[in-house]
């Protein structure tokens, strides 16, 4: 067992280790001014003042201009002065006149506190699982099991297994966020109790909203949210029911609404209580019981059947904003469920490689005089069908992407390692590229099918995507969910006979577009792509010390084939375009860690990086 101490040294490397990463991927530092060693794992950094220069004693470059440090990194100066810098704080001070932008002593500040509370939360679940996965093991081992993964099939369910792999795997987070699990408005006590890297069980209270202070959107196939409610959590519906009827109150009149209890104390009780004070929100009611997922505000009901999903507004600070459910999540996540759904029959799934949550209802609070449209962010819900994902027949175990990189219990190594290594042998270079063969195409293939198809932009990062894996350990699925954010383009959507309405709001960015599709493909690109296939080659090259590229021209060949698979359905010129974007052209992504330096007042910042799968 590792003390405290130990735990936080390691975590204080590993936030060094993201915010190089992200100086060097924004070019925040100049990355062509890195001088690396004959050997290429070392390097030099000139500073702006020339008179000093950072030694890095373990560092290398990888495709798309991934720039990774394992090792110390050491303040020079031209008189022979050498010291190491082991915290993110001395980092950031000895660097920043040397950034290419000047950033405010406050962004600073604020990215220092940041980086400080993520590395202390990262510490704290790290020290948690040095109690849960002796847990897990001694599971595995007492069914005579050394997989992991062979336990959770034979002795769970598939959604408890899911759910479990799910939070179990919150730990990494983002690769780009250098703030990857900061929770400043949180007591340790409370990010232990709240969140899923603990295994953390979080009631929510059923309220009850006056019907007619209420938006909501749903699916075509559901009739009414008292009926829909009432189907999918009977218990609570009969507990919801009594609890008004016992005041006196019909139900018909008022809609149940859960609120995660930390929310409810934290924020609703002040925030809304002239609503409460005028009957508009009766906030006592029955709870229940929900693993929160590795989203944080996407809980799942622990009962005994396939509930869905309740995602949720939750005032907590976590990596770029206050985590509302804003209105247009509410009418776009069922309104885009419904085409997927269609397209998806239309199309056989895809050859059977796409499956979604579908975001059935959601439902939030609109004050019927004043018509305002702010508070419901802060006091809404929508519901995500679980049933089809995990009432399965086909054997298949669905993991969430950031779970793969996750380390096992007893061997300490990715859980991608338990699904290569079926026959408990290292893995040879020939078998790990036929995995990760396997697994682009999975990936590739449709998302890049119903992209150049329908203009639908799926963001299948690393937490809204699961795989579905065979008992065989090959990648056979996608399962996809989160779609209140996602983008279409308009042109190519009603091109093949189906319409979007979009939500359209004052100040907020709308989510179908039908000038540029820029903003599609690079929603795609950054989420599929980058934070996903490029990252799961990176782990997977260094894991079993491949050639520094050969992933990655395998994935190259794995997206030729995806677009050769529907030229004949797409415009030529379309498709040329597209595909030039995919393979050659630098990859477009989100600016985080300048964001974040700037306070987030400019949320669209956006750079781009070499295209690791462009010809040579």
């Amino acid at each position: 067992m590792d003390d405290f101490k130990t735990l936080i040294a390691y975590s204080r490397k590993n936030a060094m280790r993201r915010l190089i990463r992200c100086l060097f991927a924004e070019n925040i530092l100049d990355r062509s001014a890195l001088s690396f060693s004959v050997e290429g794992n070392q390097a030099t950094y000139p500073l702006k003042d020339a008179r000093t220069h950072l030694f890095f004693s373990d560092i290398a470059k990888h495709p798309a201009d991934t720039v990774v440090n394992d090792g110390d990194v050491v303040l020079l100066t031209d008189k022979g002065v050498r010291r190491v810098i082991t915290c993110h704080q001395d980092m950031l001070d000895v660097l920043r006149d040397s950034f290419d932008f000047e950033p405010t002593n406050e962004g600073v500040s604020g990215l220092k506190a940041d980086m400080e509370n993520s590395l202390t939360n990262d510490a704290h679940a790290r020290q948690h699982r040095q109690q849960w996965n002796p847990r897990l093991e001694q599971a595995a081992n007492d069914q005579g099991l050394n997989s992991f993964t062979d336990y959770l099939r034979q002795h769970a369910t598939t959604k408890d297994a899911a759910i479990l792999l799910d939070q179990w795997g919150s730990l990494e987070g983002h690769p780009f966020y250098p703030t990857w699990k900061s929770r400043p408005c949180l007591t340790d006590a409370e990010v232990e109790q709240l969140s899923p890297e603990f295994n953390a069980q979080v009631p929510l209270r059923i309220a009850s909203l006056r019907a007619e202070h209420s938006k909501s959107e749903s699916m075509p196939h559901v009739t009414g949210y008292h009926e829909w409610f009432a189907s999918n959590f009977a218990a609570q519906w009969e507990q919801w029911k009594a609890s008004l009827n016992s005041k006196g109150l019909d139900e018909t009149q008022w809609l149940p609404l859960p609120i995660h209890v930390w929310h409810l104390q934290a924020y609703v009780l002040k925030t809304f209580a002239a609503e409460i004070e005028k009957g508009i929100l009766i906030i006592d009611g029955p709870n229940i019981q929900t693993l929160p997922t590795m989203s944080y505000r996407t809980m799942m009901p622990v009962l005994d059947e396939c509930a869905p999903l309740i995602k949720l507004p939750i005032a907590v600070w976590m990596t770029s904003e206050l985590r509302s459910l804003q209105a247009k999540s509410i009418h776009m996540g069922p309104r885009i469920s419904t085409v997927i759904t269609r397209i998806l029959e239309a199309e056989n799934g895809f050859d059977k490689r796409l499956e979604i949550f579908p975001e059935e209802i959601g439902v939030r609070y609109k004050n019927a005089i004043t018509q305002d449209d702010n508070p419901g962010r802060h006091l809404s819900v929508v519901y995500r069908n679980s049933q089809q994902a995990f009432e399965r027949s086909d054997n298949c175990l669905p993991i969430t992407v950031a779970s793969l990189f996750t380390r096992l219990p007893g061997s300490g190594r990715p859980l991608f390692t338990d699904l290569i290594e079926r026959d408990g042998a290292r893995a040879n270079a020939d078998q790990v590229e036929g995995w990760f063969r396997e697994y682009a195409k999975v990936v590739t293939h449709p998302v890049v099918a119903i992209y150049l198809m329908y203009g639908i932009g799926l963001e299948a990062h690393q937490q809204n995507t699961m795989v579905l894996f065979s008992p065989d350990g090959n990648a056979r699925s996608l399962l996809i969910r989160d779609f209140g954010d996602g983008r279409t383009y308009a042109p190519l959507l009603e091109a093949r006979g189906y319409t979007l309405q979009p939500h359209v709001q004052p100040g907020i960015l709308p989510t179908v577009f039908s000038g540029d599709i820029e903003p599609v493909r690079m929603f795609v690109l950054d989420a599929a792509f980058l934070t996903h296939l490029h990252e799961m080659a990176l782990w997977l090259t260094k894991e079993y010390g491949l050639n520094n590229t050969r992933l990655w021209e395998v994935l190259r060949e794995e997206t030729d084939l995806a677009f050769a698979a529907v030229r004949d359905r797409v415009s030529p010129d379309l498709w040329e375009i597209e595909r030039l974007a995919f393979v050659e052209d630098p990859w477009p992504t989100r600016s985080l860690l300048r964001m974040h330096l700037m306070q987030y007042s400019n949320y669209r910042l956006q750079h781009t990086l070499t295209n690791p799968l462009a010809s040579v």
